[in-house]
């Protein structure tokens, strides 16, 4: 059965390290949809987040989600026709609307793939989401826009706001099967579409968002992989907890030991710096010398790039008091 690729037809969000090659700056021309993204990274506009979380590979498990981003019936689930489906049961309404039990049926069938092959996913869920402080409203009103620009008349979804953590965030349930027949094939290039396209659907509610990769704007990892710390610290994982042990180990002989990944976060933070100078440099030419100096202060900002063990380690030493640049001297 034929997938659906979803075709790029977006700005690629801003591959700054590509200004760096583009040899000297006086041949660097910015165009202004380049120069606005240049803005608000460096001003730091909030990152949206469009992430791939959940889905369903069977009926069963398409209720079950349902079920769970509803709360129970407690939310309002609003569907691409417009309605709004509430109480116990409105997961049972819309799976049903969607014929979801016909493909679930036809993806488990024996006579479909390659023998011993796990089922495809007959839904996707997809997290849309800004940082603390933004209007849930606007995110729900910009969420409805992109679902509309993006699936409409191919793929059935539906939506559902929560507000009940510090970000307000809205869960955007596709079907797998469009209309016509196609499978939805989500890809990296596929998220960093819609990461661009919800930016600025936020942008046309007046909410400053901003879409880029974290190389860009000197962020290498993930924040969230301190949790690997966290999660020691309570106890909640030998595994864990034997991760950051042999860490500690090698502080207590001297240092901690060179990581092969370490040259790499290295190299790309070099080449992000370059890009960065010469849209600078060419900024200060064409007389946009304000903006060339919000950059040479971004760049200065940026904090040195760091391995996960390295990140682990420095927050060991900081709970024990010890020398970082003693501790940390074998890494470099």
């Amino acid at each position: 059965m034929p997938k659906r690729l979803f075709e790029l037809k977006g700005e690629p969000l801003l591959e700054i390290a590509s200004y760096g090659r583009r040899g000297p700056a006086s041949n660097l021309r910015l165009t202004p949809a380049e120069m606005e993204r240049i803005a608000r990274t460096v001003a730091r506009a909030p990152e949206v987040m469009v992430k791939v979380s959940g889905g369903a590979k069977s009926l069963r498990g398409a209720s079950a989600h349902l079920r769970y981003i509803d709360r129970q019936g407690e939310l309002e689930i609003e569907t691409d026709q417009g309605e709004e489906l509430k109480g116990q049961g409105a997961e049972r309404q819309l799976l049903a609307d969607w014929d979801l039990d016909i493909l679930d049926a036809e993806f488990r069938s024996p006579y479909r793939g390659a023998p011993g092959r796990r089922p495809a996913k007959i839904l996707h869920n997809l997290v849309l989401s800004m940082p603390a402080g933004t209007s849930a409203q606007k995110l729900l009103a910009a969420s409805r826009a992109f679902a509309r620009e993006e699936f409409a008349l191919n793929h059935r979804y539906a939506m559902v706001l929560h507000t009940d953590q510090d970000h307000p965030h809205v869960h955007l349930v596709i079907k797998a099967m469009s209309e016509d027949g196609r499978r939805l094939n989500i890809r990296k290039a596929t998220l960093r579409e819609w990461r661009r396209e919800f930016a600025r659907q936020l942008r046309a509610e007046g909410v400053a968002a901003n879409a880029t990769e974290r190389a860009v704007r000197g962020e290498i990892r993930k924040p969230l992989r301190d949790g690997i710390y966290r999660a020691a610290r309570r106890s909640e994982s030998r595994h864990v907890q034997q991760h950051v042990e042999r860490i500690l180990k090698q502080l207590k002989n001297g240092g901690l030991e060179a990581e092969a990944g370490k040259a790499k976060l290295v190299g790309t933070r070099q080449a992000v710096v370059r890009g960065w100078h010469a849209v600078a440099d060419s900024l200060l030419m064409s007389g946009h010398g304000q903006l060339a100096e919000k950059i040479w202060k971004f760049i200065g900002s940026m904090p040195p790039p760091a391995t996960d063990h390295e990140r682990i380690a420095s927050l060991l030493l900081r709970e024990r008091g010890w020398s970082q640049e003693r501790r940390l001297e074998r890494t470099r």
